[in-house]
């Protein structure tokens, strides 16, 4: 597990990859089940109205949700196929 520090601005970094993830906000959930996403960090991830975000968890050994991860759908499609591309290229040589 990565320690995690904190940096100047008080957000937490892990010391391990690429030390670009950070605590940025936190948001509340209301009684919808709705959050708002604060304008600075919208602007800050190019994030528009009509924009399409993926939602992707990532679960602890008992199959209980730890984490959440907003990546943008259009993105997403690139990911995955960066991710498989080599894959599938070794499977079918």
């Amino acid at each position: 597990m990565a320690k995690t520090k904190k940096t100047k601005d008080n957000s937490a970094t892990g010391n391990q990859g690429c030390g670009c993830c950070n605590v940025e906000t936190v948001v509340s959930i209301d009684e919808r089940g709705q959050m708002v996403l604060p304008k600075e960090m919208r602007e800050k991830a190019g994030i528009k109205p009509g924009d399409r975000l993926a939602v992707i968890s990532c679960c602890d050994s008992g199959g209980k949700v730890c984490c959440l991860t907003l990546v943008k759908a259009e993105s997403l499609s690139g990911m995955v196929k960066d991710f498989l591309g080599p894959i599938m290229k070794d499977i079918t040589q």
